[in-house]
């Protein structure tokens, strides 16, 4: 009963924090049997949250920094979601000792139950995979050796649109199963530093075909603007689709990026970016001219849904933007790295927003009565819900298309350019034998 009860307020909090959680390869993870989930690591708790919430496989050991028992807040849900302390040697100068954890963890996999771990070893704001440690390898090939559970390596892609934003996208890839081979374990009784070396290398190969790399984000936003305007504009993409696309054009990019031609074509899609930038647009916005009597149509549509919103949505505002004030300074302010915000923001939302539930709660029933008090409970529930998708609505940005006038013109200009620029670029240099994602008809 505890453990659902885990899982069901793990899926509340990741389904809130982000608007769309997409899952491939989910068929991948064995229905029973010992699993090791190995995971790039950017977004601290929250990333194994989302893999607790969406790999279908429960109970799930996660390997965890010993340090984060220090903070008293973590304990309950760390101990309760059955995480598994570790000790980092290189915050003791070396002097650790983890043989009892390791044992735990042969436990967990010898009984046919799952362990998550991040062979980075630490969260990271980097925009690439950073060097693995060798433990996950390690586990794998003792577990197998001791012969008492056969271990699937699945390797875990955690693809994040904008990490650290509230109502954001995340994909998360669940590559080819891995099993440890009769040949590595042989070479594993005969050398086991250098078989786990070599699992590790395998790891990381396999790593980084669920996640999109990039030599640093300047690279990497490029990549992405590019992937944009390659994009046709009827095509509907997945994020799963989005992250393949992305890494064609990333791969293709660290062929040629010495070729002048490519240089130029970067600097003047950066230019376009930084352009946008200041006008505080986004590309799809610049797609289609955007008439006058077509805005104002639009806008009408979401006035219309906004007014109706608007009796259920004010409360929650009201009630709700103080605790997202509050948890973004949290956010803000107590981290220690960019990669623990989204982290801190959700701790202090669940801190405080039971804080507030419970008051109003109490206030209501002791005036009205207890089912009073339970309606107002399910009431700030929903007027959550209405303030979130009334925040969510565009309609200035369509205003303010409709008022940029020549500004739009030149920036359309450009953009059309640009698209025939990088289709040009793209039908010269792919490989004839690579499969399009898109046909002639899309681009037409």
């Amino acid at each position: 009963m505890m453990q659902r009860l885990i899982i069901a307020v793990i899926r509340i909090i990741t389904n809130t924090f982000f608007r769309r959680i997409d899952v491939v390869g989910a068929e991948n993870i064995p229905a029973d049997g010992a699993v090791i989930f190995v995971g790039n690591h950017p977004n601290a708790l929250m990333d194994g949250w989302l893999l607790l919430a969406k790999c279908g496989r429960w109970p799930l050991h996660f390997v965890a920094n010993a340090k984060l028992w220090k903070y008293s807040m973590l304990v309950p849900i760390l101990n309760a979601t059955g995480a598994i302390p570790v000790y980092r040697h290189e915050e003791h100068k070396g002097k650790v000792d983890n043989q009892d954890a390791f044992e735990k963890l042969y436990q967990v996999l010898e009984s046919g139950d799952c362990m998550g771990i991040f062979p980075e070893g630490v969260s990271h704001t980097e925009s690439k995979l950073i060097k693995l440690k060798t433990g996950a390898a390690r586990i794998a090939l003792a577990v197998t050796e001791r012969g008492n559970a056969p271990v699937t390596v699945i390797p875990c892609g955690l693809n994040y649109i904008h990490r650290h934003r509230f109502r954001s996208q995340v994909l998360i890839e669940f590559g080819e199963p891995m099993n440890i081979e009769k040949q590595l374990l042989l070479e594993y009784r005969q050398d086991e530093q250098k078989a786990v070396k070599k699992l590790t290398r395998h790891l990381t190969d396999a790593l980084a075909n669920v996640t999109l790399n990039a030599p640093d984000w300047r690279t990497l936003r490029f990549i992405q603007t590019a992937r944009r305007l390659y994009k046709p504009a009827s095509v509907v993409l997945s994020p799963a689709d989005y992250v393949e696309l992305n890494r064609r054009f990333m791969e293709q990019y660290l062929e040629s990026r010495d070729d002048p031609d490519l240089q130029a074509l970067q600097a003047e899609i950066e230019n376009y970016q930084a352009r946008l930038d200041m006008l505080g647009l986004k590309d799809h916005q610049l797609r289609q001219p955007v008439s006058l009597g077509k805005a104002f149509g639009k806008i009408i549509v979401r006035a219309i849904m906004m007014f109706a919103l608007l009796p259920l949505a004010v409360p929650g505002a009201l009630l709700h933007l103080p605790i997202g004030w509050i948890a973004a300074a949290v956010g803000e302010k107590f981290s220690y790295e960019m990669d623990d915000v989204a982290t801190l923001k959700v701790l202090a939302t669940i801190l405080l927003l039971p804080v507030m539930y419970i008051a109003i709660a109490i206030f209501v029933g002791f005036s009205f009565g207890f089912w009073w008090a339970m309606l107002a409970i399910v009431g700030l529930t929903l007027s959550f819900s209405a303030s979130v998708q009334l925040v969510e609505a565009e309609a200035m940005s369509i205003l303010r298309l409709a008022r940029l006038g020549s500004e739009l013109d030149q920036l359309r200009a450009t953009r059309i350019a640009l698209v025939s620029k990088i289709r040009s670029r793209v039908a010269r240099t792919v490989d004839p034998d690579t499969q399009r994602m898109f046909t002639d008809e899309d681009f037409a």
